[in-house]
């Protein structure tokens, strides 16, 4: 199944779905948002959202560097504060079922967050996880810049 099939078999919902993603992801600073998409499709194992969200972040400026290390973040200098806190947050949405220290996770992201913010980037955090569940559930392996056509007719 690939996107088109997507929106074919239900295009009011996954229309809603793609438009209620870009206000998530337009909610916080678009580079703390990559790394979210990123590392939670590192998480869930999703080769499509890896590939298309490290493009995207490429293509905005983002470093190699930055991007090689999200696997290992925990022991990566090169992410600030908030950024930690956000890439703590995500894991420990992501890998409910784990076990993950939430306490510990929800302190860092209440020191670096407000309280909207926090609200955005667990919406945030949600949404890359349904991509993934989407992508990989169907199979997909979805060309960038069809991912972008897909977008750009849900809008």
């Amino acid at each position: 199944m690939n996107a088109n099939d997507l929106f074919a078999a239900a295009p009011d919902l996954m229309k809603k779905w793609t438009a209620t993603s870009l206000a998530i992801a337009s909610s916080l600073e678009p580079a703390l948002i990559r790394l979210v998409e990123i590392r939670a499709s590192q998480i869930n194992g999703c080769a499509n959202c890896i590939n298309m969200h490290t493009a995207d972040a490429r293509a905005k400026g983002e470093t190699e560097q930055r991007i090689y290390l999200l696997s290992a973040w925990h022991g990566a200098p090169c992410y600030t504060e908030r950024e930690r806190a956000a890439l703590g947050w995500t894991d420990a949405l992501t890998r409910l079922c784990e076990g993950h220290d939430l306490k510990s996770a929800r302190e860092a992201l209440q020191a670096q967050f407000t309280r909207e913010e926090q609200v955005k980037l667990t919406l945030m955090v949600n949404v890359i996880n349904g991509w993934n569940r989407i992508a990989v559930g169907f199979g997909m392996f979805i060309d960038p810049a069809e991912a972008k056509t897909a977008q750009a007719a849900a809008a």
